[in-house]
């Protein structure tokens, strides 16, 4: 039957991450982490000054840009240029470079290669922003996995102050919506639903009833491969 390919698409603070990473240690998958990537990517550009619209320069910077995974007790690391930078790249700031530099093609035809190749090694468990439109568009199970915007940003507000970063739900708010606007409208590889995608809706449901019902789309979906 080959190797399983499972693709998680949605909107910024859906809870894609944690939902996948939980559902992939379920299964034994590999789980990849893509926005880990280009915020990495966004990183490399922000601490060498250059502003997230300057696209030369961010074109510029990927020469210099060195990017692994590596998986440490079941959790995937990012390094760039050798350093762990799994923490430094979840702030507000980096993930505004981050949906700026994802919408550089160049930045996307840098990462393509290498997200791809991922998954003919093993069963991958991969979430972002166009695995299943672009980066996988073969993947047998495709999940669409959102929430309202309320609900995101109360999420992403939670995880922000337990963190000790000082923001507002209002400003978290918007920068979701604005977030939501820039995947959405980009020129290239935009935000959508893939038409194979089963769309799941996570508002109203807990964490773990969002994992259950992610391992259920995939079993389903696997089950009619057989």
């Amino acid at each position: 039957m080959g190797y399983i390919s499972v693709a998680i698409d949605g909107p910024s603070g859906a809870g894609k991450s944690t939902v996948a990473r939980a559902a992939a240690a379920k299964l034994g998958y590999v789980y990849v982490d893509t926005g880990a990537m280009y915020r990495a990517i966004g990183l490399a550009v922000c601490r060498r000054g250059i502003s997230g619209d300057d696209i030369a320069g961010i074109v510029a910077t990927l020469p210099t840009v060195e990017l692994a995974i590596r998986y440490q007790d079941g959790e995937q690391h990012i390094l760039l240029c050798g350093e762990d930078v799994s923490e430094a790249i979840r702030t507000p700031e980096i993930a505004k470079y981050a949906s700026q530099v994802s919408a550089v093609p160049e930045v996307r035809a840098f990462l393509l290669e290498t997200q791809r190749n991922m998954a003919k090694n093993g069963n991958i468990l991969m979430d972002g922003r166009d695995i299943g439109t672009v980066i996988l568009p073969d993947a047998p199970v495709k999940i669409f996995l959102t929430a309202s915007d309320e609900a995101r940003a109360q999420r992403r507000y939670l995880e922000l102050c337990e963190k000790g970063q000082q923001v507002t739900f209002d400003q978290v708010l918007h920068d979701i919506r604005q977030r939501d606007l820039q995947d959405s409208t980009r020129a290239v590889a935009p935000l959508r639903q893939a038409d194979d995608a089963v769309l799941l809706d996570t508002s109203d449901i807990s964490l773990e009833q969002s994992i259950e019902a992610v391992l259920r789309i995939i079993r389903e979906r696997t089950e009619e491969r057989k």
